[in-house]
């Protein structure tokens, strides 16, 4: 039985807005790498738009350092694909190099997955992760709809280990995943395919520990869970209570309580820090298992409500979500598509009638640019979106144009490396000006070390 760790990645994402520094990691790392996890997912998803565009930070360095301290655990990423860890598909050169250089920096474990379960939308980071010889690890977008059958599930992880994953998430981002369904998923998975069966979920629902024992039940090799104070409420269940429950029947060995003792105290101070941030759940949230939001995208339209001063509209929201997801084919919850679902159920809204504004980011989802969808869009709203435009029916990938060498060309003095060119891709004008910045504040040190050791002047 193995234990993933999300503290450093989905634990703090889901519940301070990931903004947890690379220096408030570092004390505690030797400790952490004691514990005995199978890996630690302390990189990919969110935290690197964060670090550069809040925290000021290199995630590459961060990944570094990290690496640098961690011995004997295996380090974790999540990637989204062709989205890798931003906002759009990117070229295939650029998906190639972003997964050659995390495993050249550290990384062991790729969790890919695709937001609308489009197996097309992995095969480059697949392809290029088995090159650089990492543990790829095939994630199912898992969600509940008509088309989300058991069948459904089974035919997608079968794609998955066609492409050559070495095992495989279910990857439940809204915490809907119910004990039965989890059972029936895992029991299933384990019949027909030969590969370790990772469950990752989150509390928000007030579902995922009894979902993760029935996995367990059902013979899952790996849970996700975080440590405690970066545990339940929008993340994961807390690592403590199940590996101590498992201690007692002999799994695993016993807990080391003072280790762990002393990365609860450090953890809990940690969150205090950062309580402007925090999202302070203290209860479940039912309302997700009909509105099917994950937890950052319920906070980004709290905000947006806060903003358009229409916070009393967040009923409506929340039963416009799920309307506008049956449109759209189903898509589950998650980065790209939560925000795409979500964004677009805050202007019906808003504008009181539905589809009269529609964002570049559905206009371009409808024109296939994301991929496949699970189920087919309304013919009538492809119609109202597109006009007499087509949608795509190739891999999106494949349309866009190689970009790594014109973006090294844009850079000029900027890059120093290929990591900063894909800071750069990833994260365009933002990324840029954060190597504008680090640029600018190098020659100024460089400036003043010169002034500092400039040879004296004697008069003659």
């Amino acid at each position: 039985m193995k234990f993933v760790d999300t503290t450093l990645r989905d634990g703090h994402q889901s519940l301070i807005a990931t903004r947890m520094s690379t220096k408030d990691m570092i004390p505690v790392l030797e400790a952490m790498d004691k514990v005995g996890f199978y890996s630690m997912e302390m990189w990919g998803g969110a935290t690197f738009d964060v670090a550069v565009r809040f925290l000021n930070e290199d995630p590459w360095e961060r990944l570094r350092k990290i690496r640098e301290k961690i011995k004997n655990t295996k380090l974790q990423m999540l990637l989204r694909g062709q989205n890798l860890v931003g906002y759009r598909h990117y070229a295939d050169d650029t998906v190639r190099l972003f997964v050659r250089k995390m495993v050249e920096n550290g990384i062991d474990i790729i969790r890919i997955f695709d937001a609308l379960n489009d197996e097309r939308n992995l095969l480059i980071a697949i392809d290029e992760a088995k090159k650089m010889k990492a543990h790829v690890q095939g994630a199912i977008s898992y969600t509940v709809s008509p088309v989300h059958t058991l069948d459904y599930y089974l035919n997608y992880a079968r794609k998955l280990v066609e492409l050559g994953v070495d095992s495989i998430c279910i990857k439940d981002m809204a915490g809907l995943l119910t004990p039965k369904e989890a059972f029936e998923l895992v029991n299933s998975l384990k019949k027909q395919f030969s590969l370790p069966i990772d469950v990752h979920s989150h509390c928000t629902c007030g579902l995922a520990i009894a979902s993760y024992q029935a996995a367990l039940d059902a013979g899952a090799d790996i849970i996700d869970t975080a440590l405690s104070p970066f545990a339940l409420g929008t993340s994961q269940p807390p690592f403590e209570p199940f590996y101590y429950s498992l201690s007692k029947q002999g799994i695993v060995p016993p807990p080391d309580w003072e280790t762990l003792n002393f990365l609860i105290e450090y953890f809990t101070k940690v969150r205090e820090k950062y309580s402007a941030f925090d999202v302070k759940m203290t209860t479940i949230d039912p309302k997700i298992l009909y509105a099917q939001v994950p937890g950052g995208m319920y906070s980004n339209m709290v905000k947006q409500l806060q903003e358009q001063k229409m916070s009393h509209k967040m009923k409506e929201v929340l039963e416009e979500i799920p309307k506008v997801q049956r449109d759209l084919g189903y898509p589950p919850l998650v980065t790209p598509t939560s925000q795409i679902v979500g964004v677009q159920a805050v202007l019906n809204v808003m504008t009181g009638e539905r589809y009269s504004k529609v964002t570049k980011e559905v206009k371009e989802y409808v024109k296939g640019f994301y991929g496949r969808p699970p189920a087919p869009i309304d013919p009538e709203l492809v119609k109202k979106i597109l006009g007499d435009e087509k949608p795509i029916d190739v891999r999106p990938g494949e349309i866009i144009p190689p970009e790594v060498e014109k973006s090294k060309e844009e850079l000029g003095l900027l890059a120093k490396n290929d990591e900063d060119v894909l800071i750069y891709i990833i994260l365009g004008e933002v990324g840029k000006k954060y190597l504008q910045k680090r640029y600018v504040d190098q020659l100024k040190i460089d400036f003043d070390l010169l002034k500092e050791f400039e040879a004296p002047v004697y008069p003659v």
